[in-house]
């Protein structure tokens, strides 16, 4: 199987999950914010400018927005999923949305801090560095961004790279693809 198809095709069906399933219930399952990615956006949030306008990207369903906002700050989402941003606008119909992966963002020194939390785990390792880039664009000189790297023990990495192998799919180390969705963990 061709790489480059089987990353686009993953991706086209990561969005479309995350449009039709996993919107609807996202902040049921996984809208709590644990102490740890509170702590450290607090942190975060006192590195940028009061009244700053923040870059939330992958934003979800805006499941940090009430404190980005509480801190005295506006934010602008971003997502690449329909169904995710349409869940973030009807609770918070003020804050303004687009329909952008990270991947495709262009944003140029517009914001005066950026956080993406809990995505790169579903960016292909190929894309890491474009993301990346995208996201210190995307911010003002000498301002911040906040992101996270979610990892797995190396016994479960090796096997989910086994597994992925065993089925065909041309995964590399560190990718989850064996069960049908799809995690990247470094």
């Amino acid at each position: 199987m061709d790489r480059l198809e089987w990353v686009r095709q993953t991706r086209l069906l990561a969005q479309e999950r995350y449009d039709t399933l996993h919107a609807p219930t996202y902040d049921e399952k996984w809208g709590a914010i644990t102490p740890t990615h509170e702590q450290f956006l607090g942190r975060f949030l006192q590195l940028c400018p009061p009244r700053g306008c923040l870059l939330d990207a992958a934003c979800g369903t805006g499941k940090y927005w009430p404190l980005i906002l509480a801190g005295g700050r506006t934010v602008l989402g971003t997502d690449q999923s329909r169904g995710m941003l349409a869940c973030a606008q009807a609770k918070f119909p003020h804050v303004p949305v687009a329909k952008v992966g990270l991947q495709e963002l262009d944003f140029r020194e517009a914001f005066d801090g950026a956080i993406c939390v809990d995505a790169l785990e579903m960016v292909f390792p190929e894309d890491w560095q474009l993301v990346l880039h995208n996201l210190h664009r995307a911010i003002r000189h000498q301002c911040y961004a906040y992101f996270t790297v979610e990892l797995a023990a190396e016994a479960e990495v090796e096997s989910a790279f086994a597994a992925g192998r065993a089925l065909g799919l041309p995964v590399v180390v560190g990718e989850w693809a064996h069960e049908g969705g799809y995690h990247y963990y470094p």
